[in-house]
C-alpha cells in the first residue's frame, strides 16, 4: 500500500505503509475458549481452542507449559504432544474440517 505525500507540490513523494516480513510468536495465553498468540510485530491472533483437540482437553496447567520454537515460528506443548505453526494460525483454517 502506497500513500502519496504532498501531491500538490508537483513532486510526488511516495511513502510505503509498514508491512511485516515475518510473523513470530512472542507469547501465548488462554481466555475462555480462545487461544491468543501475541506476535513480535504487535498483532494478536485469537483462535478457538476447540480447533485443537489436544489443547481443548488439556488442563489449564498443561496449556501454560508451552515452548516457542525455531525463533517464533512454532508452538509446542511437550506434555500433550501438540505442535502448531504460526503460519497455520495466520492461514485461519479450521484444521479439523479437512
Amino acid at each position: 500500500m502506497s500513500i502519496p505525500v504532498n501531491p500538490s507540490s508537483g513532486k510526488q513523494k511516495i511513502r510505503h505503509a509498514f508491512v511485516p516480513k515475518t510473523a513470530l510468536a512472542k507469547s501465548v495465553r488462554f481466555s475462555n475458549d480462545m487461544m491468543e498468540v501475541t506476535l513480535t510485530d504487535g498483532r494478536i491472533l485469537s483462535v478457538p481452542v476447540i480447533w485443537f483437540p489436544l489443547l481443548h482437553e488439556a488442563t489449564p496447567a498443561q496449556r501454560e507449559k508451552y515452548e516457542i520454537g525455531s525463533g517464533g515460528i512454532s508452538l509446542h506443548w511437550e506434555e500433550i504432544d501438540e505442535d502448531i505453526s504460526v503460519a497455520s494460525l495466520l492461514a485461519g483454517g479450521d484444521t479439523q474440517s479437512t
